[in-house]
């Protein structure tokens, strides 16, 4: 897949936050890249080079960094409606 792909996979889990050209996680969504860790309540930031996550721990702050073409499949995890 091209990055174009990737970034509409990452754009329909996400939405803006307001004053930045990050995005967070739909509510209730959980997202998992290249069979890895799963990120819940993550940021996002679709760079032009790289697709960085950031989760907060406590008082840290973890960014993860992903170059889009090591990108190999995404999973979105969310809740289903019954």
């Amino acid at each position: 897949m091209n990055k174009a792909t990737w970034e509409k996979i990452f754009e329909y889990a996400s939405m803006p936050v307001h004053g930045t050209l990050s995005r967070k996680l739909r509510k209730g969504l959980t997202i998992q890249i290249n069979e890895g860790k799963v990120y819940a309540q993550a940021v996002l930031f679709l760079g032009e080079e790289f697709l960085r996550i950031t989760e907060k721990n406590g008082k840290e702050a973890i960014n993860t960094y992903y170059a889009w073409d090591k990108l190999v499949n995404v999973r979105t995890i969310g809740e289903t409606e019954e």
